[in-house]
């Protein structure tokens, strides 16, 4: 193993930063990472697939790549199976490995970019599923003791965007391999409009796993710019979920307004539209702005400081805020 010193960070942030970490090293293995947080000398930063991340300074930290791979069948019931995964594992080509053995759960959440590792952290989800549908546990290394933690779907605290990572342990673990409960006769959720519509574009009248992977796919793509072509970590901002009581003052100053009923009685609002009405969609400042095609997503036109991209935010904040008296909370991690 060697340790690189100010190691540039511009390849590992889908933004595509420029910043530094004061020392960086790629872990492929879980006993390397114990080793190494028993010798380290100055803090520890886990860094996934850097999809979800905005670099506003140098990290003055060990910045540790999760590079732990495998894919493990575990047990194998009569209409399930369990499987295990390491955390380095890109989350979408694991998709795609599930579909091929027709295993079905998580094809609604194709195309979302990042790491088997980083998708607990944010209970990531996607047209009517969440990770947490499929979970079962995750093996975590604590980065002060290295001492090996197993966490249990109840000790997770899944939340829309949220786990107890976020919040409670943010910072102090990192994910070497997660367990998903996973089906051998997938019953599809194509309960979405966008993915009737898509697979009805497609010709699909009756869908399998593959088909609604490929759906989502399509959709994702027409709506979401490609990283390695425009830099954004997605969608920045978490879609607001009001009361119901919330929601009708709003609503009767603005009747027009999209909205979704959830199942425990509020109403989610969609961030996108929020920001789109606010006169942000398209809009450029300097080397950043609000995506043309999703508001939602802010990008790097080029050459954009993460502090730049930081303040574009601030500012469509405090528009939201000022028009409809909703506040909007990043769901991308501010570094």
């Amino acid at each position: 193993m060697k340790i690189i010193p100010a190691y540039s960070l511009k390849k590992y942030n889908s933004f595509g930063i420029e910043a530094k970490a004061k020392a960086f090293l790629a872990i492929e293995e879980e006993a390397s990472l114990q080793r190494v947080i028993a010798t380290a000398t100055e803090p520890i930063v886990i860094l996934g697939g850097g999809s979800n991340i905005l670099l506003c300074q140098d990290v003055d930290a060990l910045v540790l790549k999760n590079n732990i791979k495998g894919k493990k069948l575990l047990r194998s019931f009569k209409h399930q199976v369990h499987v295990a995964v390491g955390g380095g594992e890109n989350w979408h080509e694991f998709v795609r490995w599930c579909i091929d053995q027709n295993y079905g759960g998580v094809e609604n959440l194709s195309l979302i970019p990042g790491t088997v590792g980083a998708a607990p952290i944010q209970n990531i989800g996607a047209y009517g599923v969440e990770l947490k549908d499929v979970f079962v546990r995750l093996e975590a290394i604590d980065l002060q003791t290295g001492e090996r933690r197993i966490f249990r779907l109840q000790d997770c605290a899944f939340g829309y965007r949220d786990s107890v990572f976020k919040r409670k342990y943010k910072g102090k673990y990192c994910i070497t391999k997660v367990v998903f409960r996973l089906s051998k006769t997938a019953k599809v959720n194509a309960s979405y409009g966008a993915i009737k519509a898509t697979l009805k574009e497609m010709g699909v009248t009756q869908p399998d796993i593959r088909a609604i992977s490929d759906a989502v796919i399509r959709i994702r793509q027409s709506k979401l710019p490609d990283p390695a072509v425009l830099g954004n970590a997605g969608s920045f901002f978490k879609n607001p979920v009001l009361s119901k009581k919330q929601f009708k003052r709003l609503q009767t100053a603005f009747p027009s307004i999209v909205h979704y009923d959830l199942p425990d009685g509020t109403v989610k609002v969609p961030a996108g539209w929020l920001i789109e009405q606010s006169g942000w969609k398209g809009k450029r400042v300097g080397n950043t702005g609000s995506h043309k095609n999703q508001a939602l997503v802010l990008v790097n036109y080029g050459g954009a400081t993460g502090k730049e991209i930081y303040t574009l935010a601030m500012k469509i904040i405090a528009s939201v805020k000022q028009k409809y008296g909703v506040q909007l909370t990043p769901e991308v991690n501010i570094w």
